[in-house]
Order: C-alpha cells, then sequence, then structure tokens
C-alpha cells in the first residue's frame, strides 16, 4: 500500500483510505461483512479509515475502536467528524457557529466518540459540516483549541459541503485548520480551482470523498436503479439527476480502456493529483476491499488518457436533493 503525508500532520497515510460511511447509514450493510472488510483492509496495509458519528449514532465509531481494540500492535488512524447540534446539512450562514458547534456540544461529542473509537486522543477530529461566516467567530478557535488542550485530538479538519469547495478557504486561512475533506472526482473537478492550491500554499492535508459520486461511477447503476426509502441514495439519485448522470457515466465508458474497471479509472484519476493526501472509499465487504485496495501500486494513468477525463468535468449547484 502506497503512503502519502496528510500535510502539516506529517502523518503517514494510506492513499486508499476506508470510508464507513455505509456501515451505519446506508441499507444493506451487514456488521460481520463490515467487520470482515476492516479486517482484511487493515491486513492489506490500510491505516486510515474514516468513520463519524452521524453514521448510526456512534455504530461506525464503534466498529472502529473493535478494530483499534483488536489490533493494538498496528497504526491505525482514526478520523471522526462531529455532527452540527442542529442536524442540518449542509452548513449554512443562516445559521450561528454557536448554535451548530458550540463549546460544550462539541466537547461532549468528542469525548463520546473517543470513548467508541478507544482512542484518547483520536488524530482527526472533524466538523460534519462548514460554513465560512463561522471562521472568525472567536468561537471557532476557542473550541478547537479546548479539544487539543483537554487531549481530545491531535489534529482538527473541517468536511467541506458537496458542490462547494471554496467554502472552506477562510477557515484554512486562520491556521486552525490542519485537514480539509472535499468531494473530488471526475465529474467534481472544482476543488482544483482555488482550493488546492491554497492548501499546497498551506500545507493542508487534502482528504478526498465521493470518488465514485455516491455510486454512479461503480458503472453498475442504470437508468432502472432504485434504493430503497431508508438509503440516502434513493434522493441523490432521483429524477432530477439519475438521467443525466448516466448518461454523463456511459460517455465515460466509451473512452475506458481495456483491462481496468470504471472504479479503478475514477480512482486512479484522483490519485493523479499529488495535493491528494488520501481516497477514502466506501467499502463493506471484502470484495470491495480487494478491488479497491489493489489499485494503490503506484501506477500512474497515460498523461493522453488524463487529459480526456478531465473533459468530462461537471460543475454542479448546489440543490436541495444533493444534501
Amino acid at each position: 500500500m502506497e503512503k502519502r503525508t496528510l500535510g502539516r500532520t506529517g502523518l503517514q497515510v494510506s492513499e486508499i483510505g476506508h470510508g464507513m460511511w455505509g456501515m451505519g447509514d446506508w441499507s444493506g450493510a451487514e456488521r460481520n461483512e463490515c467487520e470482515k472488510s476492516l479486517k482484511l483492509s487493515l491486513e492489506k496495509g490500510c491505516n486510515f479509515y474514516d468513520t463519524a458519528w452521524a453514521y448510526g449514532q456512534g455504530t461506525s465509531d464503534q466498529l472502529l475502536g473493535q478494530l483499534i481494540l483488536n489490533n493494538q500492535n498496528k497504526q491505525i488512524i482514526a478520523a471522526s467528524k462531529i455532527p452540527p447540534k442542529n442536524w442540518k446539512w449542509p452548513g449554512s450562514s443562516q445559521d450561528k457557529i454557536s448554535d451548530v458547534y458550540p463549546i460544550d456540544y462539541v466537547l461532549e461529542v468528542a469525548k463520546k466518540i473517543n470513548e467508541n473509537v478507544h482512542k484518547q486522543p483520536i488524530e482527526l477530529l472533524q466538523y460534519h459540516v462548514w460554513d465560512d461566516s463561522w471562521a472568525h467567530e472567536a468561537e471557532f478557535k476557542e473550541t478547537v483549541a479546548a479539544l487539543k488542550e483537554k487531549g481530545l485530538i491531535k489534529y482538527f479538519g473541517i468536511s467541506l459541503n458537496r458542490w462547494e469547495p471554496e467554502n472552506g478557504m477562510k477557515a484554512i486561512e486562520t491556521g486552525i485548520v490542519d485537514c480539509v475533506q472535499v468531494i473530488y472526482n471526475i465529474f467534481d473537478q472544482a476543488p482544483e480551482d482555488e482550493l488546492f492550491p491554497l492548501c499546497e500554499k498551506m500545507n493542508i492535508g487534502v482528504i478526498a470523498r465521493v470518488p465514485l459520486d455516491e455510486g454512479s461511477l461503480s458503472g453498475k447503476m442504470s437508468l432502472q436503479t432504485k434504493f430503497p426509502d431508508s438509503d440516502w441514495r434513493s434522493k441523490y439519485f432521483g429524477p432530477e439527476n439519475l438521467p443525466q448522470t448516466i448518461e454523463r457515466v456511459e460517455a465515460i465508458k466509451e473512452i475506458l480502456p481495456n483491462g481496468i474497471s470504471l472504479p479503478e479509472l475514477a480512482l486512479r484519476f484522483i490519485l493523479q493529483n499529488k495535493i491528494v493526501s488520501t481516497v477514502i472509499v466506501g467499502m463493506r465487504n471484502e470484495n470491495h476491499v480487494t478491488e479497491n485496495l489493489k489499485i494503490s501500486d503506484g501506477k500512474r494513468l497515460p498523461s493522453d488518457l488524463f487529459k480526456e477525463l478531465r473533459k468530462h468535468r461537471w460543475d454542479r449547484v448546489v440543490t436541495p436533493w444533493a444534501n
């Protein structure tokens, strides 16, 4: 497994990270299969695990905690997230930071996460939503300082809103943020415009999420695809989004070289960018782990293919069904 440096934290992280959202929040997540997938990814060299309190009200944190307890002789880097107190996604300038991340609430949830993950301090704790209108609020600085002073976290990060990569740059410029988590994939290339240059300048760790566009770049979906109402994707891939998504995926399939799958192409596109520290991929079973981790082999896409993929950039605007 290839490693990269997570910005100024200095942590050496596997360039493919284990995303745990599906283990606590999506349909079809069998605990036994999830545990097996976590064990296998660790055995194959993965050391970066992305979880959050919101993923099943601590369920995925507990799964990661069990992995840590069972493998105390191995390096496991835990990255979790604090949900907004008002439980609103995405972050909005209409809300005050005191209503979203009041200091007492943040410290309370951070302690619960530490207990579930069986780590204090946890390597990386992030705010699960963000809006840059909060960047210069005193409570922001005071809360992050308290998290570190109380030994609850080593490093702090923010998870940026979907399709708003610039809505986090003010926070980075304060010097408080060590890492950012942002949607970046073949479709969503906008972080390259302004966010990534700033991250490179300030040595900020970059965690790329949603590498397969919530599953469309797996290549397994069609116009007939339907998810259960309990699955968040039933909203994301509704009539407003599914048809045009499938059309764009089919266009990428037309340039897919022999011997490479669409998910592999999508992941290699992201890893081509040296600014990215790690790509978190949802892996709920052992097959997911085997297929995704083998891509971390140091190989890169041919330059002509990479240039062709850049033409599939899809700039989108924030809409209610996307969050």
